[in-house]
C-alpha cells in the first residue's frame, strides 16, 4: 500500500475497524474511507456496488460484522449467520469486481472445532463439530475465510483472512445483552460498585449514555435495581455466567488493527501457500499465545476497579468452550509480536469506560 493508496475500512466505527483506521491515520495514510451504518447498508447488494462504482477503493479492510457474546450468539442464531454471510458476500464480490489490490477479511477463533487441540493450529480448521452456541456465526466466517481462499485460487486475487482472539479496548461494546465477556464484565462490576457506593448519579449516567432494555438513567429506581438484577448486578454482589473456569485469551484492539496493517503491508496470499498441493487454512490466527481464567479475569477487574462486593458464578448457565487459544506461531514467523498483556490492558479499558461516560 502506498500513502496515498484509496483504502476501505468497513465497519470503521466499531472495536476494530476504528483501531485500524487510527493505524493507519498514525502511519501516514491519506485517503481512507469509511461509511456508517446510516450511510451505506451493506447488507444491501445494490447500496455496495454503487458504493464501489463511486469510490472504486484499492485495498479493503473487512471489519464490519453482526458480532457478539454467548448469550447474543445463542439468542439470534439466524441473525449471526445471515447477516454476516450478507456483509462478507457484498463486500467481497463487489471487491473483486472493481480489481481491489489487497483485501483483509477479519474472522475469529471461533471458527475452529469445540475440541480443537490447543493452543489451536491453523490446520485445526473443519477437523471435528464447532462449539454449539456460537455455531452460526462461526459457519459465517468460516464461509468468507474460504470465499477468500476460492478467489484467491480460482481468479489470482490477494484476499487474506486474519482470525483474532478475543478482542478488547476502546469503542467496545458494552451493551450487556450483546457484549463480549471482558467489556460486559467490567461494566457489570462498575454498576455493581455504583450500587454498593449508592452513587445513583454515575448509575444512571451510564444508563443514560447505554440503556439496558430501553432502561435509561431516567427510569425509577425500582426499575433500575430490576434491570440491574436480571443482568446479575446485586448491591452486594456480581453474579456472571457459567462456572468461570474457561481459559479465555485476549488481545487489545489496537495490537490488533497494528497486526493487521501489518500484514496488509507485508505478506501476500501466495506467500501463505508454501507450494502445498492442496491449498487451505492459509488464514492466519492473530493472538498473544497467553490465557487466563474467567474468574481470575473477574479477580482482576475487581481489583482494579477497587469492587469490595462478592463475585459468584452461575453454573447452570453456559460455559461455552472450556478453552479457545490461538498457537500464534505462523504470526510471529511473519515478524508481528504483541506487547500489551492482559494486567495492562484492563487497566487501560477500565479508565476508557470511565472517561468516556464522564465526557458525555
Amino acid at each position: 500500500m502506498n500513502k496515498n493508496s484509496k483504502i476501505y475500512v468497513a465497519g470503521h466505527k466499531g472495536l476494530v475497524g476504528s483501531a485500524i483506521w487510527k493505524n493507519l491515520q498514525q502511519k501516514g495514510y491519506t485517503q481512507l474511507i469509511g461509511r456508517t451504518k446510516q450511510e451505506l447498508d451493506l447488507m444491501n447488494s445494490s447500496d455496495v456496488k454503487c458504493f464501489f462504482d463511486d469510490v472504486e477503493p484499492e485495498y479493503v479492510f473487512l471489519a464490519a460484522a453482526y458480532v457478539g457474546g454467548i448469550l447474543a450468539n445463542n439468542t439470534y442464531r439466524a441473525d449471526f449467520i445471515y447477516r454476516n454471510l450478507e456483509i462478507q458476500n457484498n463486500v467481497i464480490s463487489e471487491s473483486y469486481r472493481h480489481n481491489v489490490k489487497k483485501l483483509l477479511f477479519l474472522g475469529s477463533t471461533c471458527i475452529y472445532p469445540k475440541e480443537a487441540p490447543q493452543p489451536m493450529r491453523e490446520d485445526a480448521l473443519l477437523t471435528s463439530p464447532l462449539e454449539y452456541t456460537n455455531e452460526p456465526y462461526a459457519i459465517a466466517k468460516i464461509a468468507g475465510l474460504k470465499m477468500c481462499e476460492s478467489f484467491n485460487i480460482q481468479y489470482g486475487t490477494n484476499y487474506i483472512a486474519v482470525m483474532p482472539t478475543n478482542l478488547y479496548g476502546p469503542n467496545d461494546n458494552f451493551d450487556l445483552e450483546k457484549s463480549h465477556v471482558l467489556p460486559a464484565m467490567i461494566r457489570k462490576i462498575y454498576l455493581g460498585k455504583c450500587l454498593m457506593t449508592h452513587n445513583w448519579e454515575n448509575i444512571r449516567k451510564d444508563l443514560d449514555k447505554r440503556p439496558i432494555e430501553n432502561i435509561s438513567g431516567k427510569a425509577t429506581e425500582e426499575e433500575i435495581l430490576e434491570i440491574l438484577k436480571k443482568y446479575g448486578i446485586y448491591k452486594d454482589k456480581i453474579a456472571l455466567w457459567g462456572t468461570g473456569k474457561p481459559m479465555r485469551e485476549f488481545l487489545w484492539s489496537e495490537e490488533m488493527a497494528d497486526a493487521c496493517v501489518y500484514i496488509m503491508e507485508n505478506v501476500n496470499f501466495f506467500d501463505l501457500v508454501n507450494g502445498k498441493k492442496e491449498i487451505r487454512n492459509c488464514h492466519i490466527n492473530i493472538g498473544t499465545g497467553k490465557e487466563i481464567s474467567i474468574r481470575d479475569l473477574s479477580q482482576l477487574i475487581k481489583n482494579t476497579l477497587k469492587y469490595n462486593g462478592q463475585i459468584t458464578f452461575d453454573a447452570s448457565k453456559p460455559d461455552g468452550a472450556m478453552r479457545k487459544l490461538t498457537d500464534v506461531t505462523k504470526l510471529h514467523s511473519l515478524g508481528w509480536y504483541h506487547h500489551i498483556e492482559i494486567e495492562e490492558g484492563v487497566k487501560k479499558l477500565s479508565k476508557w469506560y470511565i472517561e468516556d461516560l464522564i465526557k458525555h
